[in-house]
């Protein structure tokens, strides 16, 4: 097997991180990974925000989801404590950014394992950084202007390890 494909059969979502920082060049080659993914046309209409795990806004981002979940005190943030958040937004009304999106951080996820790093995809904040504060969270942010919150992903180095999951290939495929 091809080592792209030994990659996507290992990667996992990581709930558990060490404390020690990535490093710049593990950062960039993150980042890099996700400035290669495709965008329909080219467009390239994706913003990457770094935040480093102890970052006072993630505890906001953190209590504003909290809130609209109506949680107390959950066991783990929604980075589980990871060294390194990237948020990704995006141009608003642009038809295709959820899919670009959607493909830059998968790049970023499979780097991240290929790595030998954890990465966890991150939907639970969306209506937080979308809902009423959006404009505070978008300034905070610094958000391009006209751009939107879509996704994020923790990366750090693995504390935890997970099985990959399974799938059922008879039920989830249809040839015609």
């Amino acid at each position: 097997m091809n080592h792209t494909l030994e990659t996507i059969e290992k990667r996992s979502s990581t709930r558990g991180y060490t404390p020690e920082a990535l490093s710049d060049t593990e950062l960039e080659a993150l980042l890099r990974a996700g400035l290669q993914a495709p965008t329909a046309t080219n467009r390239q209409e994706i913003h990457f925000t770094v935040l480093k795990g102890d970052n006072p806004l993630l505890e906001e981002i953190e209590s504003e989801k909290n809130k609209l979940r109506n949680l107390t005190a959950p066991e783990h943030n929604f980075y589980y404590e990871a060294p390194a958040v990237i948020l990704l937004s995006a141009e608003e009304g642009f038809r295709w950014s959820r899919v670009d999106t959607g493909i830059a951080v998968e790049n970023i996820s499979l780097a991240a394992e290929s790595m030998g790093l954890g990465s966890l995809i991150i939907g639970c904040i969306y209506d937080a950084l979308r809902g009423e504060k959006r404009d505070y969270f978008a300034k905070a942010l610094k958000l391009p202007e006209n751009y939107n919150f879509v996704i994020a992903i923790a990366a750090g180095h693995k504390a935890v390890e997970k099985v990959p999951h399974t799938f059922d290939a008879g039920r989830q495929i249809t040839y015609l």
